[in-house]
């Protein structure tokens, strides 16, 4: 449950996150994106400024932060590196499936733990077969005695190389129908005390086009024992539910990282379109310039208005999957729009390293693909639509 913020408490939180960007996360994104760099540093940071708890609530030591001001956050962070914002996103989205669906004493026992950084996590849903389509997945778990035994492979898993937690969707009944219900989720705490992968747990980085510096990684289970306890809810059955209930949240927060990088691409355009002459003035100057920066502003301000919407909602404990749906496609949609017309404005240099725009472009893409495509976004808002618009 969101805890009640004042307006002045959520200038002083935001204040406080834009002069973290400024001075610790932007001057490092080129550098650690181009070497492909785990920036534990920032880590370290993170856990001092609550942000492992930011959405946790206080009586496990989190923030209770609502929607709204968590999406500011996310918004800022992604306007100067998006990268980053996917260690502590991933974490709390686990981090809320526990809180929602987990029992008294596995909230008691993870949260106050993930709070402070302590646990990091992530969720771990995709298989190479299984992406959408989460009752296509094939991991298992069995039941044996006090602990069950997991087989399978996930992929694309933030937070499982550098993180110790994660919650992970299996199928403990592969004969029910619909397939859904044979699901379930398991809190399983990766490593041991001196940080080494527990046996039967094996993760490998994978290399990628952008989201770099970030471990998104296969992890394979063979016969991993996980306790019986582990079971969110303690009740089999549930897994599926329990992943979907977190995705409101989770396509707020990817809406925001699209918006944040529609805007920092914009906001470098700004810059380098007054910065840049051809045929004697600023290109700012130049008409065809122009029309491609109005038209970013007004991308960026009405995703940032669809997120506002949906959060708001989502903090109100109304449904939003629809709202959810919107704000996702109109952010995602934006970064990759702005990211792209400000690689034009750039010209030849936006294919350097040395400019900060490639990355933008470059990890853009991923936010029109995470959380549910944005070709199933525009399904679930016809869905809602005429179910709200029903003759």
């Amino acid at each position: 449950m969101a805890e009640q913020y004042s307006k002045e408490d959520e200038i002083a939180i935001l204040d406080m996150i834009n002069k973290w960007v400024e001075n610790e996360v932007r001057p490092i994104a080129q550098e650690y994106d181009q070497a492909d760099k785990y920036p534990h540093e920032l880590v370290a940071q993170m856990k001092e400024l609550g942000l492992f708890g930011a959405t946790i609530g206080q009586q496990y030591g989190g923030l209770g932060l609502p929607a709204t001001i968590y999406a500011k956050i996310v918004l800022k962070v992604a306007s100067a590196w998006m990268a980053p914002s996917g260690i502590f996103n991933s974490h709390l989205i686990q981090a809320s499936a526990i809180e929602r669906a987990g029992t008294a004493a596995q909230k008691e026992h993870f949260l106050p733990r993930m709070a402070s950084g302590e646990l990091r996590g992530g969720i771990a849903l995709t298989e190479p077969n299984a992406g959408t389509d989460l009752q296509a997945i094939r991991a298992t778990a069995v039941r044996d005695g006090d602990h069950y035994i997991l087989n399978g492979t996930k992929t694309w898993i933030t937070n499982s190389l550098n993180g110790n937690s994660l919650a992970v969707l299996v199928k403990t009944d592969s004969s029910i129908q619909p397939a859904h219900k044979g699901t379930s989720m398991f809190i399983v705490e990766t490593k041991d005390g001196q940080g080494n992968f527990k046996p039967g747990i094996k993760v490998s980085k994978l290399k990628k086009m952008g989201y770099r510096a970030i471990d998104t990684c296969e992890v394979v289970f063979e016969d991993c024992r996980v306790p019986a306890a582990n079971l969110i809810g303690e009740v089999e059955g549930q897994g599926f539910v329990q992943a979907l209930g977190g995705l409101e949240l989770g396509r707020i927060n990817v809406a925001a990282r699209g918006a944040g990088i529609a805007l920092g691409a914009m906001e470098l355009a700004v810059r380098y379109a007054q910065e840049r002459e051809a045929f004697g003035k600023a290109i700012a100057n130049h008409q065809a310039i122009q029309l491609k920066l109005g038209e970013m502003a007004v991308q960026v301000e009405a995703a940032r208005l669809l997120i506002e919407q949906a959060a708001a909602k989502y903090d109100a404990g109304e449904r939003c999957d629809m709202e959810a749906g919107m704000a996702k496609f109109a952010g995602s949609e934006a970064g990759v729009f702005c990211a792209n017309e400000a690689m034009r404005i750039f010209g030849g240099y936006s294919y350097s390293v040395e400019y900060d725009i490639e990355r933008y472009y470059r990890d853009a893409m991923l936010m029109c693909i995470g959380e549910g495509t944005n070709e199933m976004q525009r399904i679930i808002i016809a869905k809602q639509l005429i179910e709200r618009y029903k003759i």
